[in-house]
């Protein structure tokens, strides 16, 4: 298999790919093996000041999986997303959440395996990305923590994500929030590769069967023991750079930045091959 020269971006998660050009996506046949093991064992990847355009990224990410289509939104490749907050961005409304902690596609039937963050504008002050590994998270947990998560279950909603920007929602927002679909997850993943996770997030709403307040409660305590000190890997943005991660045991967030002024970073994402079970 063809080798990567990596370093550490934080104790916990994340390498920076120190020998990969756009070049070498587009000629080495071993490279998306050599990636696809690094992101599994690192969790996020940097591909610092990498300029690749959207096109070399795409064929580059089909060979990791299938690509979610993105047809219906900007900007013309079908399997890019633009995510900006740009008036003509029609999904502008709702990218406010991504400001909280999140796993992608938790509403979907199968959450993505794994997304690509290039960075094409830039914010002068805040607009970082930050990771914490859910799969750490469950490791340290205590033997009674394993035995007690193990059989609980949590209801996801777009609601819940949405109430955080807009704690006082009108009746339109509300009848829209209700028109989406409700996922129930459990709390602990066993994914088919023998791993644990957890299923947190910005979009759990309660979980079933417990108190509500009780509920949250522990959603909330466990969603600060995955993200406390020296638990994140923060990257601040250069223009170009290229960022994988693993979504199916990593929660992401973007740090506040001023949405009035240009911010523009183009997102592929590979399809999930597994149910969260």
């Amino acid at each position: 298999m063809t080798a990567l020269r990596t370093e550490p971006l934080s104790e916990k998660v994340g390498a920076k790919i120190l020998d990969v050009d756009v070049d070498r996506l587009r000629t080495d046949p071993d490279l998306p093996s050599a990636v696809a093991s690094a992101l599994d064992e690192a969790g996020v990847l940097l591909l610092p000041a990498l300029y690749a355009d959207d096109e070399t990224l795409v064929e580059f990410c089909r060979r990791l999986g299938t690509l979610i289509n993105f047809s219906h939104l900007p900007p013309a490749t079908e399997e890019v997303m633009e995510i900006s907050f740009d008036p003509s961005n029609p999904n502008r409304e709702y990218l406010r959440s991504n400001e909280f902690w999140h796993i992608d596609g938790l509403l979907d039937e199968i959450a993505p395996k794994s997304s690509i963050l290039t960075a094409r504008i830039t914010s002068a002050e805040g607009g970082e990305t930050e990771f914490a590994s859910t799969y750490h998270a469950y490791d340290e947990l205590t033997d009674e923590e394993k035995e007690r998560f193990a059989d609980l279950r949590v209801v996801h909603t777009f609601e819940a994500v949405q109430r955080l920007t807009y704690p006082d929602p009108t009746p339109e927002q509300l009848e829209e929030w209700a028109s989406r679909t409700v996922r129930e997850h459990p709390l602990v993943w066993e994914h088919d590769s023998g791993r644990r996770s957890l299923v947190l997030g910005a979009t759990a709403s309660h979980i079933v069967g417990m108190d509500l307040d009780e509920g949250k409660a522990l959603l909330t305590q466990l969603r600060e023991r995955i993200t406390g000190p020296g638990k994140v890997c923060r990257h601040s943005w250069t223009e170009g750079d290229t960022v994988f991660w693993d979504n199916t045991g990593l929660m992401h967030r973007v740090c506040e930045f001023d949405h009035d002024k240009p911010r523009v970073m183009h997102r592929i994402t590979v399809a999930g091959e597994e149910k969260i079970k």
